[in-house]
């Protein structure tokens, strides 16, 4: 689950990890007060979706007096901001952040994430932060410093020291730093993060390190224990098929082809994807409808694939361990009954009561294609696709 800058801000706050003064603003009659209250001639105002590269789209201004920020402020709410990151449809702005502007002395990047390669967190480290900091990673690794963190030891006194080092921090500085990476560390862990994010992290004129920016995503398999952080959940950030998505326990993400696709197993989805794409085609999404299904599921599942009006192919690919395919046919014809299908559907079903699977579907009455293998089942889909 991702955080808005202004509730990952709080969190850094709440664990000691510095960050400036802010207001939260969600109408334009918010400014005057918000504006007094911080004590700023100079102020950034920014936009609060769930997506990097707000500042190059223009979700970050910087506004001179009160008046420029109410304007800012007046363009950004309502609209829909389109970055990078987000697909052409962009996020809603529904608020922005004001921040008074540091003086910036120098800018740096910390960030933490869970590295499944090493089994630990490690923390990543950089002298040179700002917006370019994926092309200096790959334009420039050695700018870039990783750092491990055993599961077992944690945070050491010498993680603080390597970072004050790579930052070139001394002295006072440098003991911040190390406070810095402690309390992160222990947000980390206690809020079950998969990636804690500072960037820019900021050495001001007055020689303060402040978190410029924020980014928090916290695993989703951890609300059962996070459950005031999952709280903060904004679904509108989230396309409204993921957020259906969610409400069925399905792992669906939206993609931009026209070959819908429904597959038990993350493994197996993405080289069904691969398949099509190998053959010519584009998958239209992404979803896993787990191993222990149900009828409604499924059925929830194909309603969501039909509810993106580029689909023009639906492939459906089962390997039947856990899940019948029997219950996988069931729900695919009820959807289909259930929803206006104008669409071809190709089925592959293989495993746990495959032959009985295969015979509800002959025996439906519907138009299904039925392929004997998956190789079949993607070039069938790409072709109907057209």
């Amino acid at each position: 689950m991702n955080l808005h800058e202004f509730q990952a801000k709080a969190l850094f706050r709440s664990s000691g990890i510095p960050v400036p003064e802010g207001e939260l603003i969600t109408a334009r009659s918010d400014v005057p007060p918000a504006w007094s209250r911080l004590r700023t001639q100079t102020a950034w105002v920014k936009a609060q979706v769930h997506s990097g590269g707000r500042g190059k789209a223009g979700g970050v201004v910087r506004a001179s007096g009160g008046g420029e920020a109410e304007a800012a402020v007046a363009r950004l709410l309502g609209s829909r901001l389109v970055t990078g990151q987000s697909g052409p449809e962009g996020l809603p702005v529904d608020q922005v952040l004001l921040e008074p502007a540091a003086e910036i002395a120098r800018e740096f990047y910390f960030g933490m994430l869970v590295d499944r390669a090493r089994a630990s967190v490690v923390m990543i480290v950089s002298a040179e932060g700002g917006v370019d900091i994926e092309t200096l990673a790959r334009e420039r690794p050695d700018a870039v410093t990783t750092l491990p963190i055993h599961p077992v030891t944690g945070v050491m006194p010498f993680h603080g020291r390597r970072v004050a080092q790579v930052l070139g921090l001394r002295g006072a500085l440098a003991r911040s730093a190390g406070a810095l990476v402690v309390n992160a560390f222990r947000l980390f862990q206690e809020s079950d993060a998969q990636l804690l994010e500072i960037n820019p992290l900021v050495l001001t004129a007055d020689d303060r390190l402040l978190a410029l920016d924020g980014k928090l995503v916290i695993d989703d398999s951890a609300a059962f224990r996070q459950q005031e952080i999952f709280g903060l959940r904004d679904a509108r950030q989230r396309h409204e098929a993921e957020e259906r998505a969610h409400e069925h326990d399905l792992n669906y993400i939206r993609l931009d082809g026209n070959i819908g696709c429904m597959v038990n197993g993350a493994g197996l989805a993405m080289a069904t994807m691969d398949l099509i794409q190998h053959h010519g085609g584009q998958p239209a999404n992404f979803l896993d409808v787990g191993g222990g299904t149900t009828v409604a599921r499924v059925a929830a599942a194909f309603k969501l694939i039909l509810s993106d009006p580029a689909v023009r192919a639906v492939l459906v690919n089962i390997f039947g361990g856990i899940v019948r395919c029997d219950l996988i046919a069931e729900g695919i014809i009820a959807a289909i009954r259930e929803v206006h299908v104008d669409v071809p559907v190709i089925v592959r079903l293989e495993g746990t009561n495959a032959e009985a699977g295969r015979a509800a579907l002959a025996d439906s009455g519907l138009d299904i294609l039925a392929a004997a293998n998956l190789d079949q089942a993607a070039q069938a889909a790409v072709e109907a696709a057209g």
